[in-house]
């Protein structure tokens, strides 16, 4: 849903073809390769994913299909020393600021180690947050913290429709703007939140409205043009580091999958809807695109699947070869300083695993 009162960005169509005129980045075809090689790795990640979940390999895994466009333009915006504040659909991004396959099926396994990334690109970046719109708080006292170094930096902190009606988010936002900090708020509108669709979740007709009762900008995207998502998270993220305070984006997307592996959507969402969106989604649009500009074909296409394909079993293997974790991490990274009824679970807690060992080597 639109509104006159606030900004839309979009440049492509459906179809792929241009709808109004183009920014600079259309005309960079190595930026334009990257991105749509992304959004077939994440997608093709995302099939890995829960392919390994219905196999017991992994635990309950939250999909971004139809929405990588979102993740990947944000990747690309972002500079190596801004932060990244990510909620769980963000696989698209959080491969692009450095971490590894293997690391992010570790945490959907369950293992702490999946949140250490390796990559110094990713090791300031924030771990998945999975309780809703509390990684907005988060953000802002990143932030603030830039601000009080005066440091020329942003954060980006994402979200998707349903957070938006959380106390968190609006709390968030409210500080934001009240001490004009420099963080993007990036709103992934996929349409549904679990099964509560868009029309119930908020009365006004954007969700980018919230932003004018914190005195910040906010405006809409296609979220489905990764060209329209580039430029405007781009330029926010630009406004933030220059010291001119918040914005909020609304991205327009579709989730064409369950919410998460738990999840069976044909419950609550018509067919005829899903269809529907399928012929928006973000990975063909820019294909068609590429394309029209002769930067793309359909050789360059399967050897592209093939080289991600390569990829994600290398990954999976790497994953499956990690071993076990310490039981130690389950009590690890909650206090600065121990408790000491948590010090004694610890201590519960070792010789148990101990006793079982031994009963295993009987």
């Amino acid at each position: 849903m639109h509104d006159p009162a606030i900004p839309f960005t979009r440049f492509l169509d459906p179809d792929g073809r241009p709808c109004a005129a183009l920014p600079p980045c259309a005309d960079d075809a190595e930026l334009l390769e990257r991105l749509y090689r992304q959004m077939v790795l994440t997608r093709l990640f995302d099939q890995k994913a829960v392919a390994l979940q219905r196999t017991g390999r992994i635990g309950t895994f939250a999909q971004g299909l139809g929405q990588e466009a979102i993740g990947v333009a944000l990747g690309a915006a972002l500079r190596p020393d801004d932060v990244l504040v990510p909620y769980y659909r963000d696989t698209g991004v959080q491969l692009m600021r450095g971490a590894r396959m293997e690391e992010v099926l570790l945490y959907w396994g369950g293992d702490e180690r999946g949140s250490a990334f390796a990559d110094p690109l990713a090791r300031e970046d924030f771990p998945i947050c999975v309780p809703i719109a509390t990684q907005a708080l988060h953000a802002c006292g990143v932030a603030a913290a830039m601000r009080i170094r005066d440091q020329h930096r942003a954060v980006a902190t994402t979200c998707g429709d349903g957070a938006t009606s959380k106390g968190d988010f609006l709390e968030a936002l409210n500080v934001a703007g009240a001490w004009q900090l420099p963080v993007v708020f990036i709103i992934n509108n996929n349409q549904w939140a679990i099964s509560v669709p868009r029309s119930l979740q908020c009365g006004a007709p954007t969700l980018a409205q919230k932003a004018v009762g914190a005195g910040i900008p906010g405006e809409q995207v296609d979220g489905n043009d990764v060209l329209a998502v580039y430029t405007r998270i781009q330029a926010a993220l630009e406004r933030a580091r220059q010291g001119k305070g918040p914005t909020l984006i609304e991205c327009l997307s579709y989730r064409l999958s369950d919410h998460t592996t738990a999840d069976d959507a044909s419950r609550y969402r018509p067919n005829e809807e899903v269809s529907a969106a399928w012929a928006r989604e973000p990975i063909k649009r820019l294909q068609a695109f590429l394309a029209s500009r002769g930067n793309w074909n359909e050789q360059r296409e399967q050897d592209l699947i093939e080289h991600c394909q390569a990829q994600l079993q290398l990954a999976v293997e790497r994953f499956e070869r990690i071993g076990e974790p310490d039981p130690d991490q389950v009590f690890e990274h909650l206090y600065q300083r121990w408790p000491t009824p948590l010090a004694e679970q610890r201590e519960q807690m070792r010789e148990r695993v101990a006793r079982r060992g031994g009963q295993a080597h009987e």
